[in-house]
C-alpha cells in the first residue's frame, strides 16, 4: 500500500483534490468532517492520509508516508538537507507564495540586503544588541542571509501575525511568506529589492527513506496516470 498525505483542510486541500481528480485519481474526505480520513479511487493500492501541511515534511523525513503534497518552502525550511530525504516529483501550479524580508516603509535608505547588513551594524552600535528579525521560517532565512553576508542579526520567532511584530516593538524586521504583499503594507512594510529567498508552492514529493518494497509498482502506475516522469528515488 502506497501511502499519500495531503493537506487536511482549506484551499490546498480542495485544490490538491482538483489536480489529481483532472488526472483520473479522485481524493475525497469520508466520515465527518473533522475525521481528518478520506480514500482514493482511480488507482488501487494508494491510501490517502490527511495531514496539515506543517506535518507532511516531518512524516516524510520519517517514511511514514510515501507520497506528500506541501509547500516547498515548509519542506526546505524544516528538512535540514532536505534534497536527500525527499524527491521533487512535481510542482502542482497553485499554493504560490513568495518567501520575502521585509522592513519598516519609512527606513528610506534600506532598500537591499547590503542596505539590512548596514543598517543591523549601525542598530547594533547604537543598541547594543542585534536587530531582530521575526520568522518562523528559521532555517530559510538563516541560510539566505549568511549567503548574503548579514551578520548582525538575531531571529525571533513568530508562528502568528508575523506582519504586526514590527509595529509591536518585537522585532524590527520580518521575513515572512506573502501573496499579494496587502498586508506588508497595511503594516507599513516594505519589500527589499532583493529580498525574495524563495518562490514556493504545492509540490508533490517522495520520501527517499520509505519502505518501497511493496508500493514502488503503485508509484510507477500512478505516475504514469498522472502524466509525470518515473520517478527517481
Amino acid at each position: 500500500m502506497l501511502k499519500i498525505g495531503v493537506p487536511s483542510k482549506g484551499r490546498l486541500m480542495e485544490k490538491t483534490f482538483d489536480w489529481f481528480g483532472a488526472r483520473g485519481v479522485t481524493m475525497r474526505q469520508t466520515g465527518a468532517e473533522r475525521e481528518y480520513s478520506g480514500a482514493v479511487d482511480g488507482i488501487d493500492g494508494v491510501e490517502l492520509v490527511m495531514l496539515s501541511a506543517g506535518e507532511i515534511p516531518r512524516e516524510l523525513s520519517a517514511g511514514r508516508i510515501h507520497l506528500g503534497v506541501t509547500g516547498s518552502d515548509l519542506v526546505r525550511d524544516k528538512l535540514a538537507d532536505w534534497a536527500q530525504q525527499v524527491a521533487e516529483l512535481a510542482p502542482l501550479g497553485f499554493g504560490h507564495a513568495d518567501l520575502i524580508i521585509a522592513v519598516p516603509a519609512c527606513w528610506i535608505d534600506v532598500d537591499t540586503i547590503d542596505d539590512l547588513d548596514a543598517a543591523a551594524a549601525g542598530f547594533r552600535a547604537a543598541h547594543g544588541f542585534r536587530l531582530r528579525i521575526a520568522t518562523k521560517y528559521h532555517r530559510l532565512v538563516r541560510e539566505f542571509l549568511t549567503a548574503q553576508g548579514v551578520a548582525d542579526y538575531q531571529l525571533v520567532d513568530s508562528q502568528g501575525a508575523t506582519e504586526g511584530t514590527v509595529k509591536n516593538l518585537t522585532a524590527e524586521a520580518v521575513a515572512d511568506i506573502t501573496s499579494s504583499g496587502e498586508t506588508l503594507r497595511a503594516n507599513h512594510l516594505k519589500i527589499l529589492s532583493d529580498g525574495l529567498i524563495h518562490q514556493s508552492q504545492a509540490t508533490l514529493f517522495a520520501a527517499r527513506n520509505a519502505d518501497w518494497s511493496q508500493a514502488r509498482a503503485v508509484l510507477d502506475r500512478l505516475t504514469t496516470k498522472l502524466g509525470l516522469p518515473a520517478a527517481t528515488l
